[in-house]
């Protein structure tokens, strides 16, 4: 899949709904962004096709086999629907809701579809060059999520609003927040979103 040079600044929100839908073996993608990390782990954009991680949010419609993705690491977060079950090389596991598998890009990928189709946020490294992360936070009204450097936020359930700088911005779902070290995006209301962490290895 080509990739989509959208902006990697401090405090941007990209909205899902402007990223174009694109088919895949299972459903339809959309990219939320993709990159590099410089030598100081800033974001960087993809150079043509060729990034070292990669931020979608892809519809599993049809059970099958996923296409390998060798010397990659892959976290897929369901964000939609019950349950998700993967065989990742002949071990199978549960995925609920809300809740991150991490495996190999390489391995041997089946999905099922025990309760329906649905909607997951994936995210994909280059093994050896950028080290990712998810984790599942709870928003509050009173006590704010910071969006530090290599970070991006991505707002799964409920209603909430981002704060840079000077300025203030309702967050739809499935917005993602760029983090930042100096100044950073400052997130609270009321769900889940999802914290997504890139470092070099």
């Amino acid at each position: 899949m080509t990739t989509t040079n959208r902006a990697l600044a401090t405090g941007t929100v990209l909205h899902l709904a402007d990223s174009p839908k694109r088919k895949w073996a299972h459903g339809d993608v959309r990219e939320i962004a993709a990159g590099r990390l410089g030598p100081d782990a800033g974001l960087l954009p993809a150079e043509g096709s060729h990034w070292n991680w990669r931020l979608s949010v892809a519809s599993i419609e049809r059970a099958g086999e996923f296409t390998p993705y060798d010397g990659f690491d892959r976290t897929l977060t369901v964000i939609s629907g019950e349950l998700l079950e993967l065989t990742v090389d002949g071990a199978a596991q549960a995925v609920e809701a809300l809740r991150p598998l991490r495996f190999s890009g390489g391995s041997a990928v089946k999905a099922a579809l025990p309760t329906g189709e649905v909607l997951a946020l994936n995210l994909i490294t280059r093994t050896g060059s950028v080290r990712g992360s998810v984790r599942i936070v709870e928003l509050s009204k009173k006590r704010e999520q910071h969006l530090f450097g290599a970070q991006f936020g991505v707002l799964l359930q409920g209603r909430a609003v981002v704060r840079h700088a000077d300025t203030e911005e309702p967050l739809e779902l499935r917005d993602t927040v760029i983090g930042g070290e100096e100044d950073s995006p400052r997130i609270s209301g009321r769900g889940f979103m999802a914290v997504v962490s890139l470092d070099l290895p």
